[in-house]
């Protein structure tokens, strides 16, 4: 039996400052394939190429990838700064409109980092341009130096909503995650639900209140290391499990914050 696809949002990349590309980083792949057990599909995210609509037809769910580049901030009504760094207006175009229509379809998905974010804004919330700028919270930036290993190492505690979505996923209240992020939510999008924090208070894990399918997102990385790691398991296992609900034809059931 063939896998269910997982379509792979991918980033605008310049390989050798020349070269234009769309690129997908290989430990998400390796989480979809190997964890999830989904055929990843890497999606060149442009509207030159592809639309919503086929993306939904091909493909049985989304992995929403983090990226360097951020959300422009006209998307939630913002002007631009220097604080908010580099856009991608392609990607933009493509994966807000598709997480409008898998919380409408029921369609599965789940956000990373950047897609994170793109959930958020895609239901009308906003975004802090650079979170280490705000009182009282830490730099949740990836560290400049060091190894892989090091910069995608275990930093904080999210502390999860007791009782809770995440809390019953990962059989804790309170779980390690690296962080990799430079922006965060500022203002809460329609049905989303903040389920988990960071000890500064900065939101790290949400879920859309009631949609008729899978929407977890993290502002982590949890593709680093997923096949070992106890919180990205659970994780990529429960999205493959979705994915493949849907490619049967299963029908979903609301997520909701408690048992």
């Amino acid at each position: 039996m063939s896998r269910p696809v997982v379509g792979i949002i991918g980033n605008s990349y310049l390989m050798n400052d020349q070269y234009p590309t769309h690129a997908g980083g290989t430990m998400n792949s390796d989480a979809v394939a190997n964890v999830s057990n989904c055929l990843p599909l890497l999606i060149p995210a442009d509207p030159r190429y592809v639309d919503v609509a086929e993306l939904l037809e091909v493909c049985d769910g989304f992995l929403l990838t983090g990226g360097r580049p951020n959300v422009h901030p006209e998307e939630y009504g913002e002007s631009a700064t220097d604080a908010h760094g580099e856009f991608d207006r392609a990607r933009d175009a493509i994966t807000l409109p598709l997480v409008r229509a898998c919380v409408e379809r029921g369609q599965p998905f789940l956000g990373i980092c950047r897609g994170f974010q793109e959930v958020n804004v895609a239901m009308g919330g906003t975004l802090y341009p650079e979170i280490r700028d705000l009182p009282g919270r830490m730099n949740h930036r990836m560290p400049p130096d060091g190894t892989l290993e090091e910069k995608f190492a275990l930093r904080h505690v999210v502390n999860l909503t007791e009782g809770g979505v995440f809390h019953r996923l990962f059989g804790a209240s309170e779980v390690m995650t690296n962080t990799l992020h430079g922006q965060g939510i500022k203002t809460v999008g329609k049905s989303v639900v903040i389920d988990g924090h960071a000890p500064d208070g900065t939101p790290e894990a949400i879920y859309i209140q009631d949609a008729p399918g899978f929407t977890l997102s993290v502002q982590w990385h949890p593709e680093w290391d997923a096949a070992n790691d106890p919180v990205s398991r659970p994780l990529f296992q429960a999205f493959g499990d979705a994915v493949r609900a849907w490619s049967a034809g299963a029908m979903p059931t609301p997520v909701r914050q408690s048992a």
